[in-house]
């Protein structure tokens, strides 16, 4: 099998906003069709049609869910497989779920490409009807160990098809900067509770007094914006604190080689793109040790981690690697090479294989 002769349809959200998997939708797009496939998109977040119904509270759902349906009973039959980006909770209902069934119904392989971290409390509420849409799909391909093993406790067999990235836009500072007192940190996080920006501000505000001229960009939206913006002044560090909202990806490119740490404070999590994007930049990283964050570095080798909800932890590593320049550069070195992994040429590899397997899976129920 080659991509070249396949027509598939990506099931998956598309930026805005340019959150971790609408990102991942858009980049594999882009590389599958660089290999000659042909792609066909349906999006999982379009834009409201018409645009006011997006005021509708409580009937809107409609406005987008029955337009994607069709799109999807459309498109199956135009494919000869179907790659589904899947996420938990309602994401999965809505959109997933659906995605698959039609797939059956249509006579197309499904593959589903779940991530998420939050996995192992959705499977421990929703198995039972996670595991009967499964037994209607051709594959289940998963980005890292961590999430392996929580379907697996579940009673669903997947295999791994690591993230992908971009290492022709994700690369080092052409010469490396001279951090001294004035050290730039950044967070790429959402602004959302279950990436624990509060905790990194914190963390930031202890780090703070040692460094007079540090300074902490925070790159994402979302919800809890107000809140955060209202803690940078209770902790005094609001003059040293940028929030930029969502960035491009060049964007998110220049701000990695312009800092010289990462903090990511993540209370749930699969495998963060953020972090593969600072590695290939060449940027220090310095995480919670959480969901699947320690199958993807490992501690004091690739990055430091920390216990989750410790911003005292995070500042105490974030300053150990700050002050340490051997530490620093053998994190930078050895995060260089673990980022090859990630490439689009292995990743492909193991996608390709993943593909046929699912069709040969296929054919062989038809038979």
């Amino acid at each position: 099998m080659r991509f070249s002769a396949l027509r598939i349809l990506l099931v998956g959200p598309l930026p805005p906003p340019a959150g971790g998997m609408a990102n991942q939708t858009r980049q594999l797009a882009e590389l599958l069709r660089g290999e000659g496939a042909q792609v066909e998109v349906v999006q999982v977040n379009a834009p409201y049609r018409p645009a006011w119904a997006e005021k509708l509270k409580g009937v809107r759902a409609l406005f987008r869910l029955l337009p994607y349906l069709w799109r999807l009973w459309q498109g199956a039959g135009r494919a000869d497989l179907m790659h589904v980006m899947a996420n938990s909770g309602w994401s999965w209902h809505l959109f997933a779920a659906p995605a698959v069934w039609i797939g059956w119904l249509r006579g197309v392989p499904v593959v589903v490409n779940y991530r998420g971290g939050e996995a192992d409390t959705f499977l421990a509420r929703s198995a039972p009807v996670v595991r009967a849409t499964m037994r209607r799909a051709a594959s289940l391909v998963l980005p890292s160990g961590f999430l392996l093993e929580v379907f697996a406790r579940h009673g669903m067999r997947g295999r791994i098809v690591s993230n992908i990235v971009d290492l022709g836009r994700f690369h080092p500072a052409t010469a490396p900067r001279a951090a001294g007192d004035g050290p730039h940190l950044i967070v790429a996080r959402n602004l959302e509770a279950l990436y624990g920006n509060d905790v990194a501000l914190r963390a930031f505000a202890l780090l703070a007094p040692h460094y007079p001229g540090a300074r902490l960009s925070i790159a994402g939206s979302g919800p809890e914006a107000a809140a955060l913006a209202d803690l940078t002044g209770e902790l005094g560090v609001a003059d040293r604190v940028r929030f930029t909202g969502r960035l491009d990806r060049d964007q998110m490119a220049a701000l990695y080689r312009d800092a010289d740490l990462m903090l990511n404070a993540s209370r749930v999590d699969n495998m963060p793109n953020a972090l593969l994007e600072a590695l290939a930049s060449g940027l220090p990283v310095v995480s919670t040790d959480v969901g699947g964050i320690p199958f993807m570095v490992r501690q004091r080798e690739t990055a430091i981690l920390v216990p989750v909800d410790d911003p005292a932890a995070m500042a105490a590593a974030a300053q150990d690697v700050l002050a340490d320049e051997h530490l620093r550069g053998a994190l930078v070195a050895a995060g260089l090479v673990e980022v090859q992994r990630y490439r689009w040429g292995p990743v492909s590899a193991d996608l390709l294989a993943a593909y046929a397997d699912a069709s040969g899976a296929l054919e062989a129920r038809t038979t």
